[in-house]
Formats: structure tokens, sequence, C-alpha cells
């Protein structure tokens, strides 16, 4: 047993990465209702949560497949996207959300 080290990093994006690809899994069902429009809120607040987490670590290069899909599934102004493509957006979106919480670390600050 040696003296336990301190952490350096923490995966502060890894748990909002996996509840929005499961909002956005359970989302197909829902693709058609207007009760969509909850789906659309989660994804894009997510999506906004996680830019903050990428932007302390400062891995800018996720920001390319987040700020598109907090565009896309604003619920304030609603780009009217369907059929197929957008079932595959939410498949996308999905694997984007799940690698961006796997690969971020966000470097703890000692005070």
């Amino acid at each position: 047993m040696g003296t336990p080290v301190e952490p350096t990093f923490t995966r502060s994006a890894l748990a909002p990465g996996l509840l929005g690809a499961i909002v956005l899994l359970a989302g197909l069902a829902l693709l058609d209702s207007e009760s969509f429009i909850i789906i659309r809120y989660t994804v894009s607040i997510l999506a906004l949560i996680i830019c903050v987490f990428v932007l302390q670590a400062r891995s800018w290069y996720w920001l390319i497949g987040l700020v598109p899909m907090a565009i896309l599934w604003n619920p304030v102004v609603i780009l009217d996207v369907s059929g197929q493509g957008w079932v595959s957006a939410q498949f996308i979106a999905a694997i984007i959300f799940i690698a961006v919480g796997l690969r971020t670390k966000v470097p703890v600050r000692k005070n």
C-alpha cells in the first residue's frame, strides 16, 4: 500500500454525456409527437453544459460536434427536420455524447 495520490483530472462530462445519449435514444419513440419538445430542451441544454466542460478541458475540437447539436435540437427556433436523416442524426448525436463524455478530462484545480 502506498500513499493515495490526488487525481489530476475529472471526467465531468461523462454523466451529462451518458444522460444525453439515453435521452436521444428514448426520443426516437417520440419523434412524431408533441412531446418531442422535451427531448429538444434536454439535448440542447446537455450539449451546452458539455460545451462548458470541453472549454475547461481545452478540447475545443469537440465543439465541432456539440455546437451543431445545440442548434439542431434548439427548442426555441425549431428547424423542421424529419425523415430518415433525422433518425440518423439522433444516433450520431448519441455517439458524440458518449465519445465526448469518455474522452474529456477536466483538470482539477488546486486551491
